[in-house]
Order: structure tokens, then C-alpha cells, then sequence
């Protein structure tokens, strides 16, 4: 397997080669700057190689193959992850599924059935499928939850599951994990139908085949049956310290036989797509968008989650971290894949000091 830096300048390279022009591949460029940046605020006005005008055109109106993008950075996440062999027994690859609202105010008139109310939130709301396995932690894919009439958030998760290749669920044995919110029969029969079990959380008041609800059962572990399900499940619960410092039982539902202490394990690392929302959202810009038209929004969607992608290899390099440090990450990434935005950005600070320059002998490049 070939290295971490010389797999993301493959990627860089291939995602660059899938531009019509040079025009556009500098937009795209930018763009990766811009969400690597150190600042950790994305917005278009704040590029410093390409004009907000000419990066609307570039997610708006140019005809760039958005899926063959997504086909590309899909293939390479596959071939790392597919390369990464551990010793031991066959790895568990976590299936974390979500939904996610990018809160949003004012009218987004040009954006019909995207912005709207759900859960008492307003914004774009987005179905996520997030991959976990050793050090890796990669979103798979997002779909768009249009409301009443639409796909259920449900359907959703069942159809990104579904794109799963075959030689991923050979290679790890996968588990899904989702809340309360995919704890539906409909649900649970489909993650079956598909070959992966699931562990879900679900409400204390959901209700047994003999109608007593969850919160009467204290034995974790125990085989159960839920009214109108027809398979059995594993009960248990687990304690989660909540904002305001409280403990709060959460009870938990899974299609496989487990220990008591092996659902608490599992329970426990649903958590792991908040941390991801949280920085996708703050640091990355997720949530940033303003785009004119659907395939704006879409493309800077998904610009972002490769962002993210190429952040968490800067990650990944620095093996000796002992912290998190996405700003650090991010600049990793930028320096061996994009070092010109470095240079030209330095160029920018220095321009105030051009005429001092020259009167040392120093003849400072223009950046125009």
C-alpha cells in the first residue's frame, strides 16, 4: 500500500484531472483552501486567490461531473480502507447513521422544498452515513431529507446503507448505529435485509409483545420481542451524561446476540457522528452555505465532506499528536497538496510592505 501523502496527492491529482479547464481547476483550488483554512471560516469573501463571484460560478452555473467526483474520492476511500490490515481477528466497521439540521434564517426562495421546518428546527436537513474502523473516521454520503410527501429520513439511511460495496462488508464485519430517531420496525427489517445487524437506541416506552414497556426490564442482555416485530432483539442500556451534567438511561435494541457490557460498548460509540457534525459544521463550514440553486448547495456539500476527508489524513500523518488539532491538520494537508495558497497568502500580508521592501533590495513578487 502506498503511503498516506502520496495517496492524497493521487487523490488531489485525480480530482483535478476530472476538471474541463484550468480556470476551473483553480476554483476548485481555492475552495480546498478555503475549507482548509486555519482561520476556520469559510466564506467565499474571504478567498484570497479567486472572487466570491467567481467561486458562485463555479458551484452555481459551470458544468464540472460532480458525480464522478464523488465516484473518485469514493474509489480512494475504499482503497485505504480495503489496504488497512490490522492483526488479529476481523475488524467491526461502525455504520453511524444520523440526521443532521444546517440551521438557517431569512428566505431561501431559489431553494424550494430544501430549507424548511422539521423538529422544530429550520435548515437544510441531512441524512448522513458516517464510516468508522481503526483510525479512520470518513463520511460515506449524505442524502437531503425534503419533507412530508418524500423519502422518510428512514429510507434514507436504508438507501446510503445499500451503497456500500460488497467487498467492504467481506473485508470488515460491519455493525450499524443510529438513535432513537431510526429505532422504527421498518428500520431494523431493512438494515437485516441488507446483511448487517444494527443497534439502535429507542424510547423507555416502546412497548413488548406482552405490552409491558422497556423501562420494566432490568436484566441487560436479556432476548426480547417488541410488539409487531417479529425478530428477536438484545435489551440493554447504558448511562449518558447529558449538558446540564446529569446521568440519563439511554435503553438500546440490537439485532444480534451481545453481553450486556458488549451493548453498553457499542452503545457508547453512536457519539462518535456528533463530534464529526460538530467539526464539519465549525471548522469546515458545512452549515456555510448560500448558494443560488440546489447543485450550489450540493456541490459545496460535498466539497466539504472531501475537505474533511483530506483534513483527517493531515490527521493521520501526525502520528506523535497527542491532540486533535484540525487547524494543524488542515494546514498539513494544504502544504503538500495546495503549498501555493501558503505563498500567495504571504504575498498578501507583505504587499503593505512593498515600498520598504525595495529599500532593502528586496523586489517582492506581485499577486496580481
Amino acid at each position: 500500500m502506498e503511503s498516506l501523502p502520496v495517496a492524497c496527492q493521487a487523490l488531489m491529482s485525480s480530482l483535478l484531472g476530472l476538471m474541463p479547464s484550468l480556470h476551473q481547476q483553480e476554483s476548485l483550488q481555492a475552495l480546498f483552501g478555503l475549507f482548509l483554512a486555519p482561520i476556520g471560516s469559510p466564506l467565499p469573501q474571504h478567498c484570497q486567490l479567486k472572487s466570491a463571484g467567481a467561486l458562485s460560478r463555479f458551484l452555481n452555473h459551470y458544468g464540472w461531473p460532480t458525480r464522478q467526483v464523488i465516484r473518485s474520492v469514493r474509489q480512494w476511500v475504499l482503497e485505504q480502507l480495503l489496504g488497512w490490515a490490522p492483526q488479529g481477528r476481523r475488524p467491526h466497521l461502525q455504520l453511524i447513521v444520523d440526521l443532521t439540521t444546517l440551521e438557517k434564517t431569512g428566505k431561501f426562495q431559489q431553494l424550494p422544498g430544501l430549507v424548511r421546518w422539521y423538529n422544530r428546527k429550520r435548515g437544510l436537513h441531512l441524512v448522513v452515513l458516517y464510516l468508522v474502523v481503526g483510525r479512520w473516521r470518513l463520511p460515506w454520503g449524505f442524502r437531503i431529507y425534503r419533507g412530508k410527501g418524500s423519502a422518510t429520513p428512514v429510507q434514507l439511511a436504508l438507501r446510503l446503507l445499500s451503497t456500500l460495496p460488497l467487498c467492504l462488508r467481506q473485508r470488515y464485519e460491519g455493525m450499524v448505529l443510529a438513535d432513537a430517531g431510526f429505532g422504527s420496525r421498518e428500520f431494523l427489517q431493512g438494515v437485516r435485509q441488507l446483511g448487517f445487524h444494527a443497534l439502535v437506541s429507542v424510547s423507555s416506552s416502546r412497548c413488548l409483545a406482552d405490552g409491558r414497556p422497556l423501562q420494566q426490564l432490568h436484566r441487560a442482555g436479556q432476548q426480547i420481542q417488541l410488539r409487531g416485530l417479529s425478530m428477536s432483539l438484545t435489551w440493554g442500556y447504558y448511562y449518558f451524561k447529558g449538558e446540564d451534567g446529569r446521568y440519563r438511561k439511554r435503553h438500546l435494541l440490537c439485532t444480534r446476540r451481545l453481553k450486556a457490557s458488549t451493548l453498553r460498548w457499542w452503545g457508547r460509540r453512536r457519539w462518535a457522528i456528533e463530534g464529526f457534525f460538530k467539526v464539519a459544521k465549525h471548522r469546515f463550514g458545512l452549515h456555510r452555505f448560500g448558494q443560488s440553486s440546489p447543485v450550489g448547495v450540493y456541490r459545496w456539500l460535498v466539497l466539504v465532506l472531501i475537505a474533511f476527508v483530506l483534513a483527517l489524513c493531515g490527521l493521520l500523518m501526525q502520528q506523535a499528536a497527542e491532540e486533535v488539532d484540525w487547524a494543524v491538520a488542515a494546514q498539513t494537508v494544504v502544504r503538500l497538496l495546495i503549498p501555493h495558497i501558503i505563498i500567495y497568502s504571504l504575498l498578501k500580508e507583505l504587499e503593505p510592505w512593498r515600498k520598504e521592501a525595495l529599500a532593502l533590495g528586496i523586489e517582492l513578487p506581485k499577486t496580481q
